[in-house]
């Protein structure tokens, strides 16, 4: 190619240089590109059959689909205002399409349709035309929710306002018309639903139950439910429950369309979310603030929880949001009132009112104790519209999305669990008020939902034998067993430690003496402690992280040298905020073991569970199974495994900013599988994939979580390497399975590779879920289902290799079964071996003397997170009340890096 210079004559390029004479010309070879394979969930290859068979009746109501050659019609909805600006603010759209539905029926072709509240409307069939566009008006929006249910509210009281007030009031808020655009986006075949239950599941078939989930949804919304994804929430104060705090707890119902083994089915439970007690402003905020009255508020902390909340405003019955406060009390706030006379130019005269004086002198109503409160703010940042606060009532159903205290907590779970009976008549009865026969679109879709519970064939698998001290053997009734008269099967010392008093009130000799003489029964010596280290008084009300530094300082000047083990004395139950600070300390800074106790009512069987902890910490063993003493478990007990527990908690939903954490909890000496250590990392926040398994620093470097649990393994399993590794992954949900297999078992393999390059050890990949929906019971029976229950049929699904596993003894309310999704297993494990193995692994949980509910490997790595968590919660908070301003425009906020464990303790099961 000649090139040309700016005067657009070409020049020459030089000749080319000539070949050598030997030269022969090489191929280019293309660079072999290695195509990645993307994994995908394997499918089932059979059914378990061991075990008691027992029928079960299960939550999911069978769905017949009549229609199969019919289509759904996608079609996307834009809303715009009049000057076309595009509508930003949700819950809108709803009230804008009902009218759509209302006024054009006929250019509609008298369709219904089923509308998700944003951007996405389907029909049964197609519409008239590709592109429609409507225009229509919405009136003053009034609540529509429990619209004058309120008596008093009603216009007609109160001193009701002339018609010049009426108007005044209307004035911004009068009919606003909207632009709404419907164009066709897709046509979904509603075969699609019959190939997913063969199996053979697509974009299409996921598309049309979506569109089925939705019709619910609008069918909720229609009765002036809260909609929470997929629950539905009635506003019936019957199903209030306080929890405390100005929260209540609202009762409701999940639904969901699933794809099960027997067909289609509707999954329906009940479910519980948290929402603003409604009525009077002030007596929320006094039930929130736990104050006495409404002088005694804290409004700085009244207006942050106030921000975007709904309130109806009396005597009007308008409904507002709330945009803030007023900066000055009723009685001094003032603003520019239009007088209705006009001076001799004819212009509007204006004077400056406060809102007290506008309200009761204007207006004619009593304000009975607002005067010197501030006003509540619903207008814009430039034109506030001021209302007295008593005047305000919290409109119903709106959530409360904060994170709840510990008591919220532990009251919300007293007063939603239901026995199983008594859920089973909930959701009968729901299935009969929802009346979904009579729902247009779900009878145009040819699809009728029986009322009855599906009956599946459940197997109750027997209990594994366990093993304690002196080769004798623990017999578990009922998931339940006892060391009553027993010795713990490997107890280890308590030696070189001293007992650490937080100022709790406690007799400490009598503790210690108790602890020793049950030690002495479990077989665990327990030296007499070097020292009991009492806190000074004055230091009582100093922050914890002081608290800790100084009884360290205490420490140091009396003992030789680092004590082995702590015995930690803490002044309050749940939440005490010295607990994060001294985990830390002990862990990460001296490596000491370290056992925290609230002396409440401590008797010996607390001791006992005490002991199972200190025991488990300090390198003893409790109890054992059987089979994993005498090595006879198949397939783990020949060839050294290695099983992992994973798992990812996250800060709690209105924290934008809190690293989540990854915890890994690794199984050690094999053939052992009781054994296990953690490896705890921060990451990115709500990030659920694991990003640190590997993570390579240089060539030779990584230090990634899997380096250090496999060398581990190694040294603790006589030298050898894991070549079958079985990972239990928690809280991922379906949509994610997928990355589990390609991005977090990617990083697995590099692990393995980046330590030995010709090591290619077999994986096994099970996703453990508790937060699903599916739920079991006994037919004819108050009781839960007995431990050891497992269903893999019926409502299991119809290609993947998924089972449910009810390991423990259901004591309170209704079980939750543990539903186990079997990704990949290159070992090749029978159904029965596998699900006898998950089973086994419920039984190794040495905190407790029960079967639990899930793998105990998933459970320690929850512990192992939380405990970890509370590690950060008292980091230096200057540096995090800084950045706490959420994700900033930057770039992302760093993750802080947790310190590491001390080696002494890195590998002891310090979060048992």
């Amino acid at each position: 190619m000649a090139e040309e210079d700016n005067s657009g004559v070409t020049e020459a390029l030089p000749p080319p240089p000539p070949f050598p004479p030997d030269f022969s010309p090489a191929k280019a070879e293309p660079e072999p590109v290695k195509k990645k394979v993307l994994r995908v969930p394997m499918a089932r290859h059979g059914l378990g059959s061991k075990g008691q068979k027992i029928p079960i009746l299960t939550n999911h109501f069978k769905v017949n689909v009549s229609n199969v050659d019919g289509h759904f019609f996608h079609y996307s909805v834009a809303l715009f205002y009049e000057d076309g600006r595009p509508v930003e603010g949700k819950g809108i759209g709803r009230k804008v399409l009902d009218r759509v539905h209302e006024t054009y029926d006929t250019e509609l072709a008298g369709k219904d349709f089923a509308y998700d509240g944003e951007k996405s409307l389907f029909t049964i069939g197609s519409l008239p035309r590709n592109k429609l566009e409507f225009t229509v008006v919405l009136e003053d929006v009034i609540s529509n929710r429990n619209n004058g249910n309120n008596g008093n509210s009603s216009p007609g009281r109160h001193g009701s306002p002339n018609e010049n007030d009426r108007k005044r009031l209307r004035r911004p808020y009068q009919s606003k018309s909207y632009k709404v655009e419907i164009s066709f986006a897709a046509k979904i075949p509603m075969q699609a639903i019959a190939n997913a239950l063969r199996g053979q599941e697509s974009e299409n078939s996921q598309e049309a139950l979506r569109v089925l989930d939705i019709i619910l949804r609008q069918h909720a919304a229609k009765q002036g439910c809260l909609l929470v994804r997929q629950s539905f929430f009635h506003n019936d104060p019957k199903n209030f429950a306080e929890v405390g705090g100005g929260v209540l707890g609202c009762r409701g119902f999940h639904s969901s369309f699933r794809t099960t083994q027997s067909g289609l089915s509707l999954n329906i439970d009940v479910s519980t979310t948290m929402i603003i007690q409604p009525g009077p402003v002030v007596d929320f905020l006094i039930a929130n603030q736990n104050a006495k009255d409404p002088f005694s508020l804290d409004w700085v902390k009244a207006k942050r929880t106030l921000k975007n909340l709904r309130v109806k405003t009396a005597p009007a019955n308008q409904e507002f949001k709330i945009t803030g406060l007023s900066e000055k009390s009723c009685r001094e706030q003032t603003f520019t009132l239009k007088q209705r006379s006009k001076n001799e130019d004819g212009e509007v005269q204006t004077s400056e009112v406060t809102v007290y004086d506008y309200f009761v002198n204007h207006r004619n109503i009593d304000l009975r104790y607002s005067a010197d409160l501030p006003c509540i703010n619903v207008g814009k940042p430039k034109r506030p519209t001021y209302f007295p606060v008593e005047l305000c009532s919290l409109v119903s159903l709106q959530r409360y999305t904060k994170a709840l205290s510990t008591f919220q907590r532990s009251s919300l779970v007293e007063k939603s669990r239901q026995k199983p009976q008594e859920r089973m008549q909930i959701l009968s009865n729901a299935l009969k008020t929802n009346n979904y026969d009579a729902e247009p679109l779900l009878r145009a879709s040819g699809i009728s939902i029986s009322s009855n519970f599906t009956q599946v064939e459940g197997r109750v698998l027997p209990a594994p034998k366990l093993k304690a001290g002196n080769g004798d053997d623990l017999f578990s009734r009922n998931g339940r067993w006892n060391f009553n008269n027993k010795r713990f099967f490997d107890p280890a010392k308590v030696e070189r430690w001293a007992v650490v008093n937080f100022s709790a009130r406690c007799d400490i000799r009598g503790l210690v003496r108790d602890l020793t003489r049950i030690g002495e029964m479990k077989g665990i010596s327990v030296e007499a402690p070097f020292e009991v280290f009492e806190e000074s008084p004055q230091l009582r009300r100093a922050p914890p992280l002081v608290r800790v530094e100084k009884m360290f300082e205490e420490i140091q000047s009396k003992l030789p040298g680092a004590p082995k083990f702590l015995l930690c004395l803490l002044p309050e139950r749940k939440n005490c905020d010295i607990y994060g600070p001294w985990k830390r300390k002990n862990l990460a800074d001296y490596g000491i073991v370290t056992q925290c106790l609230a002396p409440g009512r401590v008797n010996d069987q607390y001791l006992t569970n005490l002991l199972l902890k200190i025991n488990a910490k300090l390198g003893g063993l409790n109890s054992v199974l059987a089979v994993e003493h005498s090595p006879s478990i198949p397939m783990v007990s020949k060839v050294p495994t290695m099983i992992l527990g994973m798992d990812v908690s996250h800060g709690s939903p209105g924290q934008s900013d809190v690293p989540s954490i990854a915890a890994v909890v690794s199984s050690r000496q094999w053939p052992s599988i009781s054994r296990y250590r953690a490896s705890v990392r921060t990451q990115s926040p709500k990030v659920e994939m694991i990003d640190n398994l590997f993570k390579k620093v240089s060539d030779t470097e990584d230090d990634g979580i899997m380096r250090e649990l496999l060398l581990d393994f190694y040294v603790s399993s006589g030298k050898r390497k894991p070549e079958h590794i079985i990972i239990f992954r928690d809280g991922v949900s379906e949509s994610q399975f997928n990355q589990v297999l390609n991005i977090e078992l990617d990083q697995l393999i590099e692990a393995c590779k980046f330590l030995d390059e010709k090591w290619s050890p077999k994986f096994v990949i099970i996703v453990a879920q508790k937060n699903h929906h599916t739920k079991f019971f006994q037919a004819g029976s108050p009781d839960n289902v007995p431990p050891g229950t497992i269903i893999d049929n019926k409502v299991c699904h119809p290609r993947n290799y998924d089972f449910y596993l009810c390991a423990h003894a259901g004591m309170i309310g209704t079980t939750r079964p543990t539903h186990y999704h079997v990704l990949l297993d290159e070992v090749g494990f029978s159904p029965d071996d596998l699900q006898d193995l998950v089973h086994n692994l419920s039984y190794v949980y040495q905190r407790s003397t029960t079967a639990i509910s899930i793998v105990a490997p998933v459970s320690y790595a929850h512990l192992a997170a939380t405990q970890v968590g509370q590690w950060m919660k008292f980091e230096d908070a200057s540096e995090t009340s800084s950045s706490h301003g959420g994700l900033t425009s930057a770039g992302p906020v760093t993750v802080p890096q947790l310190p590491r464990l001390q080696e002494n303790v890195s590998s002891s099961m310090f979060f048992c």
